[in-house]
């Protein structure tokens, strides 16, 4: 057999000199504090990206949150000031949330998957930071219907299969939760919501206002 000598196919990228260099580097580095060395390792500033950020919301209790970090100014402390903006309808917030006009926004949990999906308007990347609220929904019915014996799911059933009139019930959003409850309830007690009745979207402080003139028979909402 012949003997084959081992010669490298290339030259080593990094020298005995660069090695040694190298070593003292992350030795000297090892002997500074964690938070110093992080700082010094940070490519620029650790200041906010933003001074000024807008903030949507609805004029609901869930609100609270965003309101009052900005008037007890919870905001400073983080170098950042909060400018809340009232919007008068989950649609609004949705539209300024898609096209940029709002930084963030108290929003419905459904209408956050809805615009990620693409579902009833623009599709867009959106995430979900925190929640507000928990529950706290509520489904009314109007006096007159109390009047004419629908006191619960069951009795409102066998009033509109009666048919003596058509029957609107609204809701604040199209893939919000107060939607999903009202036909889920509705569907519970064999009303099917997208044939047996109307149902029609109304934002949330203008509900008892419609209620009053008549123009729909019961609603959810975040606030009864």
């Amino acid at each position: 057999m012949e003997d084959h000598k081992l010669t490298p196919k290339s030259k080593p990228s990094f020298s005995r000199r660069d090695f040694v260099s190298a070593a003292l580097g992350a030795s000297l580095m090892s002997m500074v504090p964690p938070g110093v060395r992080s700082g010094a390792w940070a490519a620029g500033s650790d200041a906010p990206e933003k001074k000024e950020v807008k903030i949507g919301f609805i004029p609901l209790t869930d609100c609270a949150s965003v309101v009052m970090a900005s008037v007890m100014k919870f905001d400073e402390k983080y170098g950042i000031k909060i400018i809340p903006t009232k919007e008068a309808s989950w649609a609004s917030v949705r539209d300024k949330l898609v096209n940029g006009e709002l930084d963030a926004a108290h929003v419905l949990y459904g209408l956050i998957y809805g615009v990620q999906l693409g579902v009833g308007g623009p599709k867009k990347d959106m995430n979900v930071l925190m929640c507000l609220n928990n529950n706290g929904q509520a489904i009314t019915l109007s006096n007159q219907m109390r009047d004419k014996g629908a006191t619960d799911g069951a009795k409102l059933a066998a009033l509109i299969a009666k048919k003596e009139k058509d029957y609107t019930f609204a809701q604040t959003f199209p893939t919000g939760t107060h939607a999903m409850w009202l036909y889920y309830w509705l569907a519970a007690n064999g009303v099917n919501p997208l044939k047996d009745v109307k149902t029609i979207t109304v934002p949330p402080p203008q509900m008892v206002a419609n209620m009053r003139v008549g123009n729909m028979d019961g609603f959810c909402v975040g606030e009864p």
